[in-house]
């Protein structure tokens, strides 16, 4: 009989999610949460926007995030959403929204793809202005963009006044974790 002795790991290499407190601000990586791209098929986005709305999935339009318990999305591109589901009830999200969508909509597994780190605290405009191009001080709740953080493509997520959550490649993990780190001890 073999014997495995694997253990999970977290995108960021340990057994458990990093936290760091820097001034006013904690970086926390986020592994509690199931990710699936959702894009609707040619000339079925009626048929998906009607399907999420029975199922409760928030579809936001662009540059938007909306959270309706327990499923959260983000706008991608046209008729394109990341949806967010607890990890423990929708550890395989693909399977989750499957019957949802059934074949309107093409439906690709993400939770692996990504590292999500949570940026909360005071002062959050001041440390992403030396990071990114966007304006978190103009910013509503609820917005959500694609841009570049150093040299890495992310997502930029304002889940409130004092909670970012910054997406990027899992491959990545590490150098966007040192920027957000170095980032915010030159600011705090």
């Amino acid at each position: 009989m073999a014997e495995h002795r694997l253990k999970p790991l977290c995108p960021l290499g340990g057994t458990s999610p990093a936290r760091a407190s820097i001034g006013p601000v904690t970086l926390t990586e986020v592994v509690d949460v199931a990710l699936a791209s959702v894009s609707a098929r040619l000339g079925r986005t009626a048929e998906v926007a009607a399907s999420a709305a029975a199922a409760g999935i928030p579809l936001p339009g662009p540059g938007r995030f909306e959270a309706r318990a327990p499923f959260a999305a983000f706008w991608l591109s046209p008729d394109s959403w990341m949806v967010e589901a607890p990890f423990a009830t929708h550890e395989d999200s693909r399977a989750a929204l499957l019957p949802v969508f059934g074949d309107a909509a093409s439906i690709t597994e993400q939770t692996d793809a990504w590292v999500r780190i949570d940026v909360t605290g005071e002062g959050l405009p001041a440390l992403f202005e030396r990071l990114c191009n966007v304006d978190l001080a103009t910013a509503q709740e609820g917005a959500a963009t694609r841009t570049i953080l150093e040299h890495m493509g992310v997502y930029v997520v304002k889940r409130g006044a004092a909670q970012v959550s910054v997406i990027g490649a899992r491959s990545s993990a590490a150098a966007l974790w040192h920027a957000l780190d170095t980032a915010a001890h030159s600011v705090f």
